[in-house]
């Protein structure tokens, strides 16, 4: 856990101004789609920050933040993987490559995106329905 949260200022100078409104965007995204706890973390060794999605002690997915960049991961289990194998085509090529190079734990397939504007929105709505079906309606 945090000591303390980071502000809107703070977020600005450590991503960028142009980063943080992809942050924010991807935020209100989920948020509108799904109910879940919030928490902010330290980033571990590659990043700052961690800002998590979760409900009943299940991760959603994770942002992440560090110097002029952004993160969004996903978790994909093995049904999960099945699942996105079996609609690959609906997904951009870049979603793709990035699925592909992932790397596998025994857990499942860690996807890391660092977007830089809203284009992959949709593909990452679409993983995280795969993941968890939105509960706000």
């Amino acid at each position: 856990m945090l000591d303390t949260i980071p502000n809107e200022e703070e977020m600005t100078a450590l991503v960028g101004k142009s980063l943080y409104n992809v942050w924010k965007k991807l935020c209100a995204f989920i948020d509108e789609q799904y109910d879940m706890d919030c928490l902010w973390n330290k980033g571990g060794k590659a990043w700052k920050y961690e800002y998590k999605y979760r409900r009943g002690g299940k991760t959603l997915c994770a942002l992440f933040a560090r110097e002029n960049c952004v993160g969004f991961m996903i978790i994909l289990g093995k049904d999960e993987r099945s699942k996105f194998e079996a609609d690959r085509g609906n997904y951009s090529k870049k979603v793709q490559e990035i699925y592909d190079e992932a790397q596998t734990y025994h857990d499942g397939k860690w996807i890391m995106f660092e977007p830089v504007d809203t284009s992959m929105f949709d593909d990452f709505m679409k993983l995280l329905y795969i993941k968890r079906k939105p509960n706000r309606k």
